[in-house]
């Protein structure tokens, strides 16, 4: 059995968060695999941009999610995957989704209709933990 790590993140801009949408029609996080020598946090980051096209910055880590999946057509093999998240914040709404990765649109989703339309309900955790996170965050700001 094959085992991969991937880091990826919830971006938040304002009361949103980023959302892609592959060629099938699925609205997923961006995430993506951590190379060699790479730490989870730059992962994060670097997926995020290029898959999105945006400059994100992590402000926290909240924790990851454990999958299975076969790969391959012929011989299939199974593959663990463990994606590791960051709560992230973004300076603005542009995004460009990155066509070569079967991603055909990027755009900021509002928090409360964003669960819904993610397309996996490990992913539909993840946002609603980065929403308390985030209001967590605003609370020891302000206090």
């Amino acid at each position: 059995m094959k085992r991969e790590t991937s880091a990826g993140g919830v971006v938040v801009f304002g009361n949103t968060i980023l959302l892609l949408k592959k060629y099938n029609g699925d609205w997923v996080l961006p995430k993506g695999r951590v190379e060699k020598n790479e730490d989870l946090y730059h992962a994060a980051v670097r997926e995020v941009h290029e898959e999105s096209g945006v400059k994100a910055e992590p402000v926290k880590y909240i924790g990851q999610i454990k999958y299975h999946f076969e790969y391959g057509w012929v011989d299939r093999e199974k593959v663990v995957k463990t994606v590791h998240w960051f709560l992230m914040k973004s300076q603005n709404m542009d995004c460009i989704p990155l066509k070569k990765e079967g991603f055909i649109e990027a755009k900021y989703i509002h928090f409360k209709r964003a669960p819904e339309m993610a397309r996996y309900e490990d992913e539909k955790k993840v946002i609603k933990r980065a929403e308390v996170e985030l209001e967590a965050l605003k609370d020891l700001t302000f206090k």
